[in-house]
């Protein structure tokens, strides 16, 4: 491991101080090539960690010290692996590894039942963990931009998700498990492989993107289920002008995108 380079002892001191007193540690664009040791040294009170845009290359065992991390966010570095310790930091509740070269993810992810964010796009990912499924507090999980051919059946088990994204992967079939989501109000699955029939079960889905995929507009609205979505749909557009909320040029059929 390396620290952040500084020019004198009193700077780290300072920055030391800082971290301490706010739990934040803020990094990005540091230039950093490895994972900074004083990082570790503050242990319990980190609870923001931010190293975007660096050249991470791996996180060390010794991130499982900072027990009362809420924010993990590591994005746009070079990062292969995740140690299964990981595990250990119960108290993380969004985790951001966008952009990295991420193959697989361990199995001890399961284990970090408070987790309500989980980004991990542009990786290099082909299987998601069965573990996923022991994460009943996620809001949101987005795998978009890699390998993936299928998702596990235990997704399903995510029973507070609301908003899943899967684009650019090549599914070619979700699991049923999937309508079990009944808090899933925003599915995005553009350019994959699918033919989805997932309105009669998935009763809280008010938006659902599927361009390029093998499925047409008339398809899409002969499925069982259609109606419901297409009321759902509205009532919550209708919720926004009633507010004042803008909405895009394309009005009410923005929730459906093919």
């Amino acid at each position: 491991m390396g620290c952040a380079s500084s020019n004198t002892a009193d700077t780290k001191a300072d920055r030391l101080a800082r971290w301490r007193a706010t739990g934040i540690v803020g990094l990005r664009d540091a230039k950093l090539k490895s994972f900074p040791d004083e990082v570790v040294e503050l242990d319990r009170a980190v609870r923001t960690l931010d190293l975007t845009n660096n050249k991470i290359a791996a996180i060390p065992e010794e991130i499982s010290k900072l027990t009362n991390m809420q924010r993990l966010i590591l994005a746009d570095n070079l990062i292969e692996h995740l140690p299964t310790n990981m595990g250990k930091l119960q108290s993380l509740k969004l985790i951001n590894l966008d952009q990295n070269r991420v193959s697989m993810l361990p199995d001890e992810l399961g284990q970090l039942v408070r987790l309500e964010r989980l980004s991990i796009s542009g990786n290099r990912l082909t299987t998601l963990p069965e573990t996923i499924g022991s994460l009943r507090n996620l809001l949101l999980l987005n795998v978009s931009n890699n390998q993936l051919k299928f998702l596990p059946e235990s997704v399903g088990s995510c029973y507070s998700l609301e908003e899943l994204q899967a684009n650019e992967n090549s599914i070619e079939e979700l699991p049923s498990s999937v309508c079990n989501l009944i808090h899933l109000k925003s599915l995005s699955l553009d350019h994959n492989k699918i033919p989805p029939s997932l309105l009669k079960a998935c009763k809280a889905l008010q938006n659902i993107s599927l361009h390029d995929n093998p499925i047409s507009m008339d398809e899409f609205q002969s499925m069982e289920g259609f109606q419901e979505f297409e009321a759902r749909r509205k009532k919550k557009f209708d919720k926004q002008i009633d507010s004042n909320v803008m909405i895009g040029s394309k009005g009410l059929d923005e929730g459906v995108d093919l």
